[in-house]
């Protein structure tokens, strides 16, 4: 992709910590009353991860201009949705996994009701933290930024991704089908990472328009990488077990299209991701080396 990453390694670590920082002002204290169910949200919050999602609100706002810290609260918001849908997304009833970043899922350890129930409480509490914006905010682009969410995590977006890709299972399907399980399960919600850093962080309509574009692109590529991972990969990389959706004969990029194909898509994908980057100038520098990260995953 031509692109060098030589600072990228410290871009995330950096904003790594600064989410890490922001997120544990975004929970009750894990003993506050009834302990069980606070304790099991710090447990999936806190298991780990790169937190890709909420650097992406960041760099997307630094990208037009923006300071870091009145995104936060949209950058905590995302990360907290992402996390309930990843407990939601263990659970026997949806993919029955049983380690998720290396440690046991959550149902695993506090019981399948008190998993769901966790999830739905990050759910809930996302909105209240992306409330939590400062006021020189305009308020019609916090609205805007509330319900662009609401709808990512919808039906109309990562839930619906969701449904489909559960009904697909076994079945015979085409790459349309797996494009719209993918756009929308997980594209939908990076979408959303880079709108939101974009409208809050006060995107004019092509900066907008092209912060789209790259979420769009971005999203697929990272569910494409996703699915060779689960092929290629091992355990102490993904920190979960491999062959998962091979075993449940999910839809996906390498079982429509093979492999060479699906690595030729996501570098596609990054690629016009990076220009996208690159068109918004010079700020959006972190956000073009971001697709040569997410292409690197399947390496």
């Amino acid at each position: 992709m031509g692109v060098k990453t030589t600072n990228l390694d410290s871009y995330l670590e950096e904003r790594r910590q600064q989410v890490q920082e922001a997120l544990r002002e975004c929970l009750p204290p894990a003993d506050s009353y009834p302990p069980v169910i606070h304790q099991a949200m710090y447990y999936s919050l806190f298991a780990g991860g790169k937190r890709l999602r909420p650097i992406l609100v960041l760099a997307a706002g630094e990208a037009v201009g923006s300071p870091r810290e009145p995104l936060l609260p949209a950058a905590c918001a995302v990360e907290l949705i992402h996390t309930y849908s990843l407990i939601h997304d263990d659970l026997p009833t949806m993919d029955n996994d049983d380690y998720r970043r290396g440690r046991p899922t959550c149902h695993r350890v506090y019981g399948e009701a008190i998993a769901l129930l966790a999830g739905d409480a990050l759910l809930t509490q996302a909105f209240a933290v992306l409330s939590r914006v400062p006021a020189d905010i305009p308020p019609e682009r916090v609205l805007q930024a509330m319900g662009e969410l609401a709808v990512a995590a919808g039906s109309q977006g990562l839930i619906g991704g969701q449904v489909v890709d559960m009904e697909a299972e076994g079945q015979p399907v085409t790459v349309t089908t797996v494009d719209y399980i993918h756009s929308h399960k997980t594209g939908s919600l990076i979408r959303a990472c880079l709108r939101l850093g974009g409208l809050l962080g006060g995107a004019g309509e092509e900066q907008l328009a092209l912060l789209t574009r790259y979420g769009e692109a971005l999203g697929l590529a990272f569910q494409i990488t996703d699915d060779i991972l689960d092929i290629t990969g091992d355990f102490s990389r993904m920190g979960k077990q491999g062959g998962g959706d091979v075993a449940r004969g999910k839809a996906t990029y390498p079982a429509c299209l093979g492999l060479a194909t699906s690595r030729q898509k996501a570098a596609e994908l990054c690629q016009e991701a990076e220009d996208c980057a690159r068109a918004l100038g010079p700020a959006a520098t972190p956000l073009a080396l971001l697709a040569g990260f997410v292409l690197k995953r399947q390496e």
